[in-house]
């Protein structure tokens, strides 16, 4: 008989009052024996991390904008939780790379969260990665670094988690290479709040129409990407980086019921689908467990509530952000980085009301062309490109606006 008992899981928590992190944290809690908690990482929101840490002991409190630290460690002290406080994003890094965590949930929202998921991964951790920008960013760094380490990288995105699970369930038997049998992937959207809204109109959508989402409990900027449907086109850059495949092996097809996740097409004309309730826990629990099944605390479909599901190509004129994020794939180079970098700087001004949700295309579109042709030799140009096009592109918003 099989001995399934193991070791708890160590964890550090990097994003820990974000939507991945707070619902991590609900994973965690359904399954408290399978792991401890090593480390708590949040962006400025000090109370939610307090009242976290109150729960969970963790050993470190991190806060990435040091002017909170202070603040941060009385609010402790006065809730009697011993936990040692790091400041900086480079204390966040350095404790993704520590000894006193093996898994690292990764997230930290856009290039904020690359250095942390760069140290982690060459520490040789389990990386359960919710950071699709880190793989457009340096996807060919993180992957060849990964190899070199020994680290694991399991997507925690509800598509990549799906296409990761439709893969292990074709080869857990075979002990194949997990791309082999496959001809292809197809990732599933929801097509966002404008899926059905007439293009004319879409120049006076509000950051808050943007921002709320018809299935999904997310942060505001994955919200306008998932609008746009730039979210896709970057997911299918970290499909080619996780998966090994080419741009022409990766569709995205609309899916308003987001149920199923994603599919895996096979060479002998066969589909694997994921399926499940549009609810992160199932890929967090996934990804937590792997290679064990834990609780999520979501219940199974019951596909008498769901009498159809619909499947439907993508409108390029209605969503031309994903054209772009093609383009970037197939151009190479930093063209992925450029792309995404002007469109964090694009999405940060529509939400503050800077720029109309149509030029957030137009931006993107701009920023690419014009420097699409650059290249990193290494992770440290990685970030003085990322840098460097972001003061261009706010250059270009203040002109456009």
């Amino acid at each position: 008989m099989q001995n399934t008992e193991y070791s708890p899981r160590k964890l550090a928590i990097l994003g820990s009052t974000g939507s991945i992190g707070t619902q991590s944290l609900d994973v965690v809690r359904r399954n408290s024996s399978n792991f401890e908690l090593f480390a708590l990482a949040a962006g400025r929101d000090v109370d939610t991390l307090v009242k976290q840490c109150a729960e969970f002991q963790p050993a470190i409190a991190a806060i990435a904008d040091e002017a909170y630290a202070a603040e941060l460690r009385q609010k402790l002290q006065h809730h009697n939780v011993t936990a040692e406080v790091w400041a900086g994003d480079g204390q966040i890094a350095q404790l993704a790379g520590s000894d006193g965590c093996d898994t690292v949930i990764a997230g930290i929202t856009g290039a904020a969260g690359l250095s942390s998921i760069y140290q982690a991964v060459c520490a040789g951790k389990r990386v359960l990665l919710a950071n699709k920008e880190s793989l457009v960013m340096a996807g060919r760094f993180i992957m060849s670094k990964a190899i070199h380490s020994g680290a694991e990288i399991i997507p925690l995105d509800s598509e990549h988690n799906a296409v990761f699970q439709c893969l292990n369930a074709v080869n857990r038997d075979s002990g194949e290479d997990l791309i082999d049998p496959v001809d292809s992937i197809i990732l599933t959207a929801s097509g966002g709040p404008f899926l059905h809204t007439p293009q004319e109109i879409l120049d006076a959508v509000t950051p808050e129409q943007a921002s709320t989402h018809p299935k999904w409990r997310m942060g505001r900027k994955i919200s306008v990407d998932s609008a746009t449907l730039m979210n896709k086109g970057l997911e299918v850059i970290e499909a080619h980086w996780l998966f090994g495949l080419a741009a022409e092996n990766i569709s995205v097809l609309i899916h308003p019921q987001s149920l199923v996740h994603a599919m895996v097409k096979l060479r002998d004309g066969s589909i694997l689908a994921q399926m499940a309730a549009p609810d992160m826990r199932v890929p967090i629990s996934n990804a937590l467990g792997w290679p064990q099944r834990i609780e999520s605390g979501v219940a199974a479909l019951n596909f008498l509530e769901y009498p159809r599901l619909d499947f439907m190509p993508v409108d390029e004129k209605q969503f031309p952000c994903i054209v772009l994020a093609y383009d970037a794939m197939r151009a190479g180079k930093a063209a992925p980085l450029v792309l995404n970098a002007a469109n964090e700087t694009a999405v940060e001004a529509f939400l503050e009301s800077r720029l109309k949700f149509t030029d957030i295309f137009t931006i993107n579109r701009q920023i690419l062309d014009r420097y699409g042709h650059l290249d990193a030799a290494a992770i440290d140009e990685v970030f003085a490109i990322d840098k460097e096009v972001r003061a261009h592109t706010a250059d270009s918003v203040a002109r456009l606006s």
